[in-house]
């Protein structure tokens, strides 16, 4: 069972930014551009665990290399069923380096945009946060 997966079952929600490489690339199911950055990734994480109900995989695909994953999760957003797949990709560390969602029908995917859409002020400031919080660390540990 890959580690992502192991700690969204678990719900130690805490857990999910150390298993993401600092340069991670998110895809989203209803943007057009992707999101770059840890920082952007664990925000928008931490606010899809709040608006999935239901939320469960019932299937881990991966690759014969151990690099590539395919998690596939069924949950509930604004009352319909939405089936998708989380993508995984792992660099030579171990961490996440690549993250694409993909879900459907289409109807779920509305729904899902509408109520991260809702959230995504919040989303952008967390992530803001986090920034600069990692940066004050860094800077912390070059002095």
């Amino acid at each position: 069972m890959h580690p992502f997966r192991q700690a969204v079952e678990s719900g130690d929600h805490a857990a999910l930014p150390a298993l993401l490489a600092d340069d991670v690339v998110f895809t989203s199911p209803v943007a057009f551009r992707p999101y770059e950055g840890k920082p952007m990734t664990t925000a928008i994480l931490s606010n899809v665990i709040q608006v999935f109900e239901d939320f469960r995989y019932v299937r881990e695909i991966n690759g014969a290399d151990g690099r590539d994953h395919a998690l596939v999760f069924t949950a509930k957003v604004g009352g319909r069923e939405i089936n998708g797949c989380d993508f995984l990709h792992v660099n030579e560390d171990g961490l996440i380096d690549d993250f694409m969602v993909m879900v459907r029908p289409l109807s779920a995917a509305q729904a899902l945009s509408e109520a991260m859409g809702a959230r995504f002020d919040a989303i952008g400031r967390e992530a803001a946060a986090m920034a600069a919080e990692a940066a004050a660390d860094s800077a912390a540990a070059g002095s």
